[in-house]
């Protein structure tokens, strides 16, 4: 299997964390999104735990909410000792109806509202991520006028391009995050940053993509972002105490990727540091990482319903579900891979080469090509896995579909996490 929390039962059924996911889909509904709770908390502890030893400190982890925002995630977050990132009132909105202590939270964004900082400020949110001198201006003047002196970090684009997609590349000079080390427009933040009345610079972020399976690209940051932290010392006199790595591990969809063991990783760009610190000479910052997708992505699968089979000889095969893009919109933003198999007969051959298409009125609404499943029937339940990340985040109301339930798994216990939206949802906000 995939993941070590996928098998199957002796009714050739997929499961996942043990439970059914047949039966599942025929208590809860399709399309449902199942997530295995001891597999986060896994994901959690395994971060956390490494990087205090090896980063030591006050190093910790930083979930990455993006991935996926939703009360149960940062009430786990809040129980496993974590902190969180943020990108969006609403995200902040979340975690505090779930009771997260915000002052462990960094709001991230290239363009903070003025009033996603009034309220970021409003709720107690520990540090702004800065991403540039406009958005620096309005957090001075609301902490000036709150009579408060607000924690920043500001966020640099170190210029490392570590090869995965363009549309999660995030770290190159000419980015639209972050502030450019290379032209030396950071070190004129930094300058304008510290005559700041109401700020108290802690530090600064990087982050240099998503989905990378190889260290090298994180330990070039590591390497150029602790020399401009002594740049930083020389120049300006001043001691950087937080140092921000982001995140982008990459995660197993299909079996021609590798499984991380990201305990190594962090041991090992740990290592890294090490050397790059003493040989700069200056004081260790506290590391923080951002994982997102390597907390929730391989907790997750999506359980559909077929509809159907097409096929059309000389050229392909459909097998159409009931989600699709709505819920899933990652291959038709940026041709995701995934795993697909027929969870109603898990083991059977996989003789019949599909596209699984979606429901929409949309060309594009694929979920994947190019699938060898045994074929399909009308009512069999098809399971897409490692859909914890970035799936229900960038779900849509596309062609008015309500988005899916979501519900968590762990010890034979079913709980349900998100409800499924009604036809009533979709018009509520309809005058």
């Amino acid at each position: 299997m995939l993941h070590t929390n996928l098998s199957v039962n002796s009714e050739n059924h997929l499961t996942i964390a043990g439970q059914d996911t047949v039966t599942l889909a025929k208590t809860y509904g399709t399309p449902l999104m199942v997530m295995d709770e001891d597999r986060v908390r896994q994901n959690f502890r395994v971060y956390r735990d490494a990087m205090n030893q090896y980063f030591g400190g006050a190093s910790r982890p930083l979930f990455a909410s993006k991935a996926l925002s939703c009360k149960y995630i940062y009430r786990l977050a809040g129980e496993e000792s974590v902190g969180i990132d943020l990108v969006s009132s609403g995200e902040l909105y979340t975690a505090v109806a779930a009771g997260f202590d915000v002052r462990e939270a960094f709001f991230h964004g290239n363009n903070k509202t003025d009033g996603d900082i009034a309220y970021a400020m409003d709720c107690g949110v520990g540090h702004f991520v800065v991403d540039n001198l406009t958005e620096l201006d309005r957090i001075d003047e609301e902490a000036g006028r709150r009579g408060v002196t607000q924690a920043v970090l500001l966020r640099l684009s170190p210029g490392i391009d570590p090869h995965t997609h363009a549309a999660i590349t995030t770290g190159q000079v000419d980015s639209k995050f972050g502030i450019a080390i290379e032209t030396g427009q950071a070190d004129e933040a930094v300058a304008y940053t510290l005559n700041k009345k109401h700020i108290r610079l802690d530090g600064f972020h990087c982050h240099i993509g998503s989905q990378i399976f190889d260290i090298t690209p994180f330990c070039d940051a590591a390497k150029l972002m602790i020399a401009y932290v002594a740049g930083v010392k020389n120049k300006f006199g001043y001691d950087t105490e937080i140092l921000n790595l982001g995140g982008g591990f990459g995660v197993r969809y299909i079996k021609s990727q590798p499984i991380l063991d990201y305990a190594d990783f962090i041991r090992r760009i740990a290592a890294f540091i090490d050397e790059e610190v003493a040989r700069s000479g200056i004081k260790k910052p506290t590391i923080l990482m951002e994982p997102g997708r390597s907390i929730v992505a391989d907790s997750c699968l999506t359980l559909y319903t077929v509809g159907g089979t097409k096929e059309i000889p000389g050229f392909k095969n459909y097998v159409s579900v009931d989600g699709g893009m709505p819920d899933n919109p990652r291959y038709a933003l940026y041709q995701a891979d995934y795993t697909v198999c027929l969870a109603s007969r898990a083991k059977a051959t996989p003789d019949f080469l599909c596209t699984v298409a979606g429901r929409c009125c949309e060309s594009g609404d694929i979920l994947q090509e190019n699938v060898p499943l045994p074929k399909p029937e009308r009512g069999d339940i098809l399971a897409v896995l490692v859909t914890g990340a970035y799936n229900y985040s960038m779900a849509s109301n596309y062609n008015r579909i309500p988005r899916p339930a979501v519900v968590a798994v762990k010890d034979g216990t079913v709980t349900p996490v998100i409800r499924r939206e009604s036809f009533e949802d979709l018009i509520r906000n309809d005058l």
